[in-house]
């Protein structure tokens, strides 16, 4: 299982990019994919045009949802890895990877490093 990061989703729906190649490499494998709810909302809030919406809501139409655990790990996360400004949110993505035992595809690798000794596991 491998869940998308927002920055690797935006780039899934781009034709020919590095993250629409990875993902054909994984579709074709059969690859279980997903996203989290909270990497899902942050996609849909664009930039982003019709077509490219319509290709994700068919990759993930059913984004995973964000549980009260996950609110928990997240806290942990946020406040064990320097209390980063802006870094909630990849603190919940990577909470909800976790806890799927999915690893997470995403552009942005060093944004999620300090989570890997907590148990994420990069794609």
């Amino acid at each position: 299982m491998t869940h998308f990061d927002t920055n690797f989703l935006i780039q899934t729906v781009v034709a020919g990019s590095p993250a629409h190649e990875k993902f054909q490499t994984w579709f074709h494998a059969r690859e279980s994919c997903n996203a989290s709810s909270i990497a899902w909302a942050e996609f849909l809030c664009g930039p982003l045009d019709a077509p490219a919406e319509a290709i994700a809501r068919e990759i993930f139409p059913n984004p995973e949802p964000f549980l009260p655990a996950d609110a928990v790990l997240a806290a942990r996360l946020f406040n064990q890895t320097g209390r980063r400004s802006r870094s909630l949110a990849d603190c919940m993505i990577a909470a909800v990877a976790i806890r799927c035992e999915a690893k997470l595809a995403t552009i942005n690798t060093p944004d999620f490093q300090p989570f890997l000794s907590h148990g994420l596991i990069l794609a």
